[in-house]
């Protein structure tokens, strides 16, 4: 690889072409959001969230930014911004991944395995810790209120019947906007 900004854009482009939806912002090869399912046989696998990815001109050698822009429930990742724990991803990061891993190892393992001692989320944390099937019943709950599929705009209309579609179109308003609607 000879530089990094090749590598940046050849990583974008095997996230492109991989089975997630990718959304630039600002024309730019920096900063992007991507919908992310939540791993199979988790809580977290009802729910699609919108991912924000930001590159640094260290791209591969350091590690992407990355923050959920609807809300979830998890020790570590902060509820209000959405900011992951920077030591997941910073501690293991190496040029040799790229950002196909963070969606496909990083994230996965993060929802699968959540570290209540040392929480962005105290509150999730001490909940976790302490009545977890208070902390999985809350966990199902912002699934389905923040993290429905159709309201990230990740249903393929093959899926849905046309009664579905119908409603789909007619509740489609401002109130399905989810994230940050200045990006």
């Amino acid at each position: 690889m000879s530089s990094p900004s090749k590598r940046r854009e050849m990583d974008l482009m095997k996230l492109m072409m991989s089975d997630y939806k990718v959304e630039m912002v600002n024309d730019g090869i920096h900063e992007f959001i991507v919908d992310f399912h939540g791993p199979k046989e988790s809580l977290y696998q009802e729910g699609v969230w919108r991912i924000k990815v930001e590159l640094p001109d260290a791209y591969p050698y350091k590690s992407p930014s990355i923050g959920f822009l609807n809300k979830m429930y998890h020790p570590n990742v902060d509820e209000m911004s959405g900011s992951v724990c920077l030591d997941v991803i910073n501690q293991t990061w190496s040029p040799m991944f790229d950002l196909v891993n963070v969606f496909e190892v990083f994230l996965p393992q993060l929802l699968l395995y959540p570290n209540p001692s040392d929480p962005l989320n105290g509150e999730a944390a001490a909940l976790l810790m302490r009545d977890r099937a208070a902390y999985e019943q809350k966990v199902k709950e912002y699934c389905q209120r923040y993290a429905k599929p159709e309201d990230v705009g990740a249903v393929d209309d093959e899926e849905l019947s046309d009664d579905e579609m119908s409603e789909d179109r007619s509740e489609s308003g401002d109130e399905q906007v989810v994230g940050n609607p200045d990006l």
